[in-house]
């Protein structure tokens, strides 16, 4: 019996195309596929150093696989900067409803027998707590590691953001985070031929 065709992953695909941080000038362009995947790959290392050092049982595969698609709703909204999604309840509440809207959208152009396979994925209120709380904190991770990079590049616009984002992870206290960031995060200041030293 032949199948109906679906756009899903060709829609999806299409978050390469959508820039990350568009308030700000840019040293280092981002989009949104390239962000998914480093949130992805942050998430499932928290969530290893969880079950590893801090006493946790997360699945750090279906966390990461979540984290893949955390995003994946821009490629109908667009990527809203934090300032303007955050500016008031009223902001917030009204871009929290056209993101719940966008997610059944996405998920209505799968097949129908897949759909409630892909629901824990891409609509975030299906996810557990604590799996929601490790992708929240990759998310934040992912761009206070941007800011630092732009920093370091030279551009100064992105001082304050890293700043706020720096203390916010501070204030959160995961100590899944704070282990992140005194083993891996300062690396990522080294040029390349000492990370392979």
């Amino acid at each position: 019996m032949p199948k109906a065709s679906s756009h899903f992953f060709a829609y999806v695909s299409r978050l390469r195309w959508i820039k990350r941080w568009g308030l700000m000038r840019n040293a280092i362009e981002e989009n949104v596929a390239t962000h998914s995947w480093e949130v992805a790959t942050l998430a499932h290392a928290l969530a290893m150093i969880r079950n590893r050092h801090f006493g946790g049982q997360v699945n750090a595969d279906k966390i990461a696989a979540a984290a893949l698609y955390h995003d994946a709703t821009e490629v109908i909204t667009g990527d809203m900067p934090t300032p303007v999604k955050y500016h008031s309840k009223v902001m917030r509440e009204a871009f929290g409803d056209i993101e719940h809207k966008a997610e059944s959208e996405l998920l209505a152009l799968l097949p129908e027998d897949l759909r409630e396979d892909f629901a824990p994925y891409l609509q975030e209120s299906q996810l557990p707590e604590g799996d929601r709380e490790l992708i929240k904190a990759a998310d934040r991770l992912s761009a206070w590691l941007k800011c630092q990079a732009e920093v370091r590049a030279g551009n100064r616009e992105f001082e304050p953001a890293e700043r706020q984002i720096r203390q916010r992870l501070e204030e959160e206290g995961l100590p899944e985070v704070n282990y992140f960031m005194e083993v891996f995060a300062p690396s990522y200041e080294e040029p390349l031929d000492n990370l392979l030293g």
